[in-house]
């Protein structure tokens, strides 16, 4: 994130002035006074002092060491930058926009941990919405600039993703030739057809095998047209295989590079973004594969073929057939600049349309239980009218300049005829002559209106490859490091320091020192937001700690194989996800060796091996979609048992009997308490009955740890644990 950037000239004069040439190290925009008017002003930063101005006028200069700390903080609609003094007293330095207040907590935890002698923080990943090159806002969930986007560059990567289909390629490009030669050659037969035989007025000048010729002729046009017509077909078929091969390469790759992603780069992103870019945008390149490239090709080579014999023949003829080609093309190229924009723009309201129409799809159990169905067709319908709206208007433009640029070249046929006329007339030109330019022609045209049309194609192409490449592109945030260390994870886990925050200038876990024991149970206890799932995720290393260490065995946990932590650390969470399938495919999807009484074993120590088999196709029972054929409680059994599968070192549970009556509960508790021996637990319940058989309790308050002990032992503290009991126990008394 930057956060040195210029001010205003008259706001830099105003920081001259006031800091007599000290160096800035931080330079903030300021686009709010105090009150909350808009202006342009600048907050600054040096070694020894802050000053703020606006509009070119200086409102504040204090000194570094007056202060403890610096705070940035969203308030409603707009943001603030608070420094609080040595004695405690707060004071306002600048209001801004909520679009800066990312920019301001970085700066403010920057200069905050440089006050205290600490190093500065980790930077933050949060990139600024701008395109490096012009300064356009860049589109939403994007990092590509349609008005930047380097055409060459993404040519060329489309080029080398298609080598190993080269030989298909050329051999298609081949064919293409061939049956562009082939075209060449039938108005040369109808010429000499038209001349030396139609065209005779006496038959008695023919000679006496002229039926026989003039048969032989039309034979001819007839072998090179079956000839072309065969060429094409073998040419498309290789070119749809060629294609599909293109674009399930494409699309697995796509796929492969989402899955390698970290957590945090798919929570940022739209699910029907994602999907777009798998689905549509490779079949838009496997089209333009299949389709425009090798004709561009072709187009290109025939256009120049044309031209060149419509020259050697009659230049004169040639020049009047080429008029209205340059006329045609400056039309479409001056309306291709806003192509890209309209493609971009068209396809964002798609992805957000699809992404509404997921989220609604998934969530319909919720919209039905609430009687919106009518709001939720009316908030699709706007966003595909959105949608529809902008199809139209990109679908109005090029139905408005196309059928123009191919009136233009219909001005170059009237243009050709007419002079042909007058040149047969003139006896200038025989009307074979005549025939046989005037099918160039016709072919000439053809290849200018395909070209004319290719930057709708190109545009398209263009704009659906950056897509994919800007996925390609990505570096994963959780990756290996290139020596991984080959022991299993065992030993102590120990948080030595660790500070985390899923947004680098705004931690959720602060300063955490734990020290956990092989097989120790420990549960994590606190109100909601206070940081226990985020500290489960570390452990799971779906997130990497940002300051600090996390360490297993001594060894630091970013250096173990990250398929090995997932194997060594199972998880049962309180939403589980259960795949579309059988009972059975779910259970075994932890361990896909499992042998049937490995997987029966399973689910009897989960106590779920009962309701199972009361199915009438037991273990082959078809879940639905998310497991919606089950219940809440059967749903986390078949969890459950899927985590004792999974048979891990480290064991997660996160509200792991939250959705299971008393009865049960009672019966899956045994279950667990066979399940964690031997094993590192990590245990979150809000029912903090369920906690009193941990070895110890870490109570976690704003993100940071405020006790440790064990149940009793905080009983005795009468802190925030013990308040956190009686709340429960007097909720119990309620609902009694």
């Amino acid at each position: 994130m930057n956060l040195h950037i210029p001010p205003t000239p008259e706001n830099q004069a105003a920081l001259d002035a006031a800091l007599g040439g000290e160096p800035v190290n931080l330079c903030l925009p300021c686009d709010l006074s105090l009150e909350g008017a808009r202006g342009s002003g600048a907050v600054a930063f040096t070694p020894t002092r802050v000053a703020v101005v606006n509009e070119g006028q200086l409102q504040a200069l204090y000194r570094l060491n007056e202060f403890a700390e610096f705070t940035g903080r969203a308030m409603i609609g707009n943001g603030i930058l608070e420094g609080t003094r040595q004695d405690g007293t707060p004071v306002l330095l600048a209001r801004f926009s909520m679009y800066q207040v990312p920019r301001y907590m970085q700066a403010a935890r920057m200069v905050t941990r440089a006050l205290q002698d600490l190093p500065p923080p980790p930077d933050s990943r949060l990139e600024d919405r701008v395109c490096a090159k012009c300064g356009r806002a860049l589109p939403r969930g994007s990092r590509i600039c349609p008005h930047c986007m380097d055409k060459g560059k993404t040519i060329k990567r489309m080029l080398s993703i298609a080598r190993p289909f080269w030989p298909m390629l050329a051999a298609a490009v081949l064919m293409m030739f061939v049956v562009g030669g082939l075209e060449l050659l039938s108005p040369v037969v109808w010429k000499y057809l038209v001349d030396d035989f139609l065209k005779i007025e006496d038959v008695s000048l023919l000679p006496g095998n002229a039926a026989w010729i003039i048969f032989a002729l039309c034979s001819l046009t007839f072998l090179i047209s079956a000839a072309a017509t065969g060429l094409n077909v073998i040419r498309g078929r290789t070119m749809v295989r060629l294609a599909a091969k293109l674009s399930g390469k494409l699309r697995n790759m796509v796929y492969g590079k989402l899955q390698a992603m970290s957590l945090s780069y798919m929570n940022a992103r739209r699910t029907g973004d994602m999907m777009n870019r798998i689905t549509e945008d490779t079949d838009r390149i496997k089209g333009f594969v299949e389709h425009q490239a090798p004709m561009a090709v072709n187009t290109l080579v025939r256009l120049v073929a044309l031209l060149t014999i419509l020259f050697v023949f009659n230049w004169r003829f040639a020049l009047i057939v080429i008029i209205p080609m340059p006329i045609a093309m400056q039309v479409s190229r001056s309306f291709r600049r806003r192509v890209w924009r309209m493609y971009h723009m068209q396809w964002r309201l798609a992805d957000r349309a699809n992404s509404l129409l997921q989220d609604i799809l998934t969530g319909i159990r919720v919209v039905k239980s609430y009687g919106k169905e009518q709001v939720e067709v009316d908030r699709y319908a706007k966003a595909s009218r959105a949608m529809a709206n902008r199809i139209r208007d990109n679908e109005k433009k090029f139905n408005t300049v196309f059928p123009l640029t191919g009136f233009i070249m219909e001005i170059g046929s009237f243009l050709m005829f007419y002079y042909a006329g007058y040149l047969v007339l003139g006896q200038h030109m025989s009307v074979g002559q005549m025939v046989q330019y005037s099918a160039y022609t016709g072919m000439l045209y053809g290849p200018v209106r395909y070209i004319i049309m290719l930057p709708r194609w190109w545009a398209q192409t263009m704009t659906s490859a950056e897509r994919v490449f800007e996925i390609l592109d990505e570096e994963p945030e959780i990756a290996n490091v290139s020596h991984p260390h080959s022991g299993g994870l065992q030993g102590d886990v120990v948080f030595d320091r660790v500070t985390f925050g899923y947004q680098a200038y705004e931690p959720v876990l602060h300063d955490i020192n734990l020290r956990v024991q092989p097989g120790e149970i420990i549960g994590l206890v606190g109100a909601s937001g206070s940081g226990k799932s985020t500290l489960t995720n570390l452990v799971l290393r779906l997130y990497d700690v940002q300051e600090g260490t996390l360490s297993v065995g001594g060894v630091d946990i970013r250096d173990y194989d990250l398929d090995d932590v997932r194997r060594r650390v199972g998880v049962v969470l309180q939403e589980n996800f259960l795949f579309t399938g059988t009972i059975y495919e779910n259970l075994r999807y932890a361990k896909p060796t499992a042998t049937p009484e490995e997987v029966i074993r399973a689910a009897k120590v989960a106590n779920a091996h009962d309701f199972i088999m009361k199915f009438p196709d037991a273990y082959n029972t078809y879940v639905g979609e998310n497991g919606q054929n089950l219940s809440g409680g059967e749903r986390q059994r078949i969890a459950i048992a899927r985590a004792i599968l999974h048979n891990p070192s480290i064991l997660i549970l996160d509200e792991a009997t939250a959705s299971l009556d008393t009865e049960t509960e009672k019966a899956i508790q045994e279950a667990l308490q066979k399940l964690m021996q031997g094993r590192t637990v990590f245990a979150i319940a809000h029912r903090l009955s369920t906690l009193k058989n941990a070895n110890r309790l870490v109570v976690l308050d704003k993100g940071r740890i405020a006790e440790v002990g064990t149940h009793n032992e905080l009983l005795l503290k009468q802190g925030i644990y013990f308040n956190l009991v009686m709340m429960q126990r007097q909720l119990g008394k309620m609902k009694a």
